[in-house]
């Protein structure tokens, strides 16, 4: 098994979170939100660790959405077990780049999620061109 150089596993999860963002714009268009496992499956992230792969992905898109003050693309991404919710590391990073201050298994959560949501489907679909009335 090779390992990569700090800089060569930094460049590679850039790529991944380029790659992630890439097919979340897709999806922000459809206006749809998407499971961990589809997202892994449409990304053919190979095991192991594909969920993780994914969710660390997420997290890096978080922090570049927070930095340049867009709505978090990763809210389109739920979880299959939490019905409709972003799994907690969700609310954990968005907690921690001081946007959501509830409880992630609370009320808080799921009205944090739903305006995340329809914010990021409206800016990605304007971003993209494709703007409706019609928010997810």
């Amino acid at each position: 098994m090779t390992s990569l150089p700090m800089d060569g596993a930094r460049t590679q999860s850039h790529a991944l979170a380029e790659r992630v963002r890439a097919h979340l714009r897709e999806i922000a268009v459809q206006g749809s939100p998407i499971t961990y496992r589809a997202l892994a499956e449409a990304l053919a992230l190979a095991p192991p660790n594909r969920i993780h792969q994914a969710a660390e992905a997420l997290e890096q898109l978080m922090r570049e959405d927070a930095a340049n003050g867009h709505p978090f693309i990763a809210a389109l991404v739920i979880s299959k077990a939490r019905d409709g919710l972003p799994a907690p590391g969700f609310f954990d990073a968005a907690r921690r780049l001081g946007r959501f201050t509830g409880d992630p298994s609370g009320p808080q959560a799921s009205a944090f999620h739903q305006a995340t949501l329809a914010a990021a489907v409206a800016f990605w679909r304007a971003a993209d061109g494709t703007e409706t009335d019609d928010v997810a």
